[in-house]
């Protein structure tokens, strides 16, 4: 039975390009495309690069879909409709760790030099055109390509610089993690910003004088230029498509260059030091892949506060996606690392703080999605993460229950491991507080609180005696 085009929901994130809009239709994901266009489409499908960037998964898959599934523009039917693959959990460039953005960056140049070779270009340069398969990144922006006009540099290289190479430069030159600057601004990261951190020796770090100093200086000194007269300067200066494609390569070269391993934090290595006995970790592992394969198969678990990726491995074998959230922007680099290695395409790894994560930004507040609107999962993973919200960030108990029970799918389970006041873990956080600060902090309130939102399906106390392991289908 054909879907009524009524049902179609805009993506709240594509409105800033009139040629092509994003829709929602149950799951699929569906892009509506003006007549121009739909010819730069039907060249697309033409080409010989494109088809081997989809082919060898650079590129969302694509394909022509019925018209009549989104509404009109405006009463203007769309000249073409096209139907993508869907991304089975959308992030944003803030949550990513430092080789994360830096490998996105890589594939962005490589489809643009590809595209270059046969006489496209991408106008838009935004670290949101790229989502990821697990550890692997993809381009998902099919409506920002169009047909290089000889003469013109690249319409996306300002994009690009704010949201992905000045990111990049503040990590690796200064040390200093890029995920609280994108995370204020949709926009990126502008050069007036940056340029007072990279004054006197600092100028001559690599990519620094080029992209943010002379970048920064030309963008003033046209200001009050139309976009035309500044293309019809590069013309008449001798810009060719020969010059783009060696700048793109150059930037290209730069983004190589750039890394950053940070020394190792305090959770760098917390699988060794947070205390488990041997037989505490087989218990947990066991009751952990039990309480996830239990029922049906989740399309989707996160795992809070995943820290090296262990049980976030142990549920990817269990279910179809795996989004391993940890606050660590150092640990997640390591984890992505070695995903990446692996070759593993079902678990993403995120950088996120769980008493402050992502919320809505943009325009009204919705053009980028926050956490809790993306996420509702089939299970949820809360192992060793309640007594640090609860004692360490002084989130009260029923707080962190419900807020567990908002990330969970109706129906969904969370298995959640609660630390006994007595652990020496908990010993340790509560020492730092005012003694008697935590009065509700126990067993019997936590599996109370659990109890009155779900139903308790299985509990495993550890053999250590101080942790206990909880499953609860949430709404039960």
């Amino acid at each position: 039975m054909a879907i009524s085009p009524i049902e179609a929901r805009p993506e709240p994130a594509s409105f800033r390009d009139p040629a092509n809009r994003v829709f929602h239709v149950g799951d699929e994901v569906l892009r509506g495309l003006d007549p121009q266009a739909a010819e730069h489409w039907r060249a697309l499908t033409g080409s010989t690069f494109f088809p081997a960037l989809v082919a060898a998964r650079k590129v969302c898959a694509t394909e022509d879909a019925p018209p009549a599934l989104v509404p009109a523009a405006t009463g203007t039917p769309w000249a073409a409709v096209l139907r993508h693959e869907r991304i089975p959990f959308v992030s944003h460039p803030y949550e990513w760790s430092f080789s994360m953005l830096r490998d996105a960056a890589l594939l962005h140049l490589e489809i643009l030099n590809a595209a270059l070779g046969e006489g496209f270009t991408t106008k838009d340069g935004s670290a949101y055109n790229l989502q990821w398969r697990g550890a692997e990144p993809v381009f998902i922006d099919i409506g920002s390509f169009e047909p290089v006009r000889d003469g013109e540099p690249w319409a996306g290289y300002r994009q690009f610089c704010q949201t992905v190479l000045y990111p990049l430069m503040l990590t690796a030159h200064l040390g200093v993690d890029f995920q609280p600057w994108l995370r204020a601004r949709v926009d990126g990261i502008e050069a007036d910003e940056l340029r007072p951190l990279f004054n006197g020796a600092r100028r001559l770090r690599p990519g620094v004088l080029t992209h943010l100093h002379l970048h920064g200086a030309m963008q003033q000194r046209n200001a009050a230029a139309s976009t035309s007269d500044v293309r019809d300067q590069l013309r008449a200066a001798g810009f060719s498509r020969e010059l783009l494609l060696a700048t793109v390569r150059g930037i290209e070269k730069l983004v190589r260059k750039l890394d950053r391993r940070p020394p190792e934090s305090h959770w760098s290595d917390y699988q060794r030091t947070c205390g488990y006995s041997a037989r505490d970790r087989v218990a947990k592992e066991q009751f952990v892949a039990v309480a996830v394969a239990a029922g049906t198969r989740p399309r989707l678990v996160l795992d809070l506060g995943a820290n090296d990726g262990r049980y976030s491995r142990l549920a990817a074998g269990h279910a179809d996606y795996v989004v391993a959230v940890e606050q660590d922007p150092a640990v997640v680099d390591e984890l992505y690392r070695q995903l990446r290695s692996e070759g593993q395409r079902r678990i993403l790894p995120l950088v996120l703080d769980l008493a402050d994560p992502s919320p809505g930004g943009g325009w009204r507040g919705v053009e980028r999605a926050g956490f809790a609107e993306r996420a509702s999962a089939d299970v949820v993973l809360a192992l060793a993460v309640v007594h640090h919200l609860a004692i360490g960030r002084n989130v009260p108990l029923p707080e962190v229950i419900d807020w567990l029970a908002g990330l969970t799918a109706p129906g969904g389970a969370v298995v959640v491991e609660f630390v006994h006041p007595e652990d020496p873990m908990a010993t340790r956080l509560l020492a730092n507080k005012p003694a008697g600060l935590f009065p509700d902090y126990r067993r019997d309130a936590f599996e109370t609180l659990l109890a009155a939102r779900g139903r308790i399906t299985d509990r495993l106390e550890l053999p250590s005696g101080t942790r206990t392991l909880y499953r609860a289908v949430m709404g039960g």
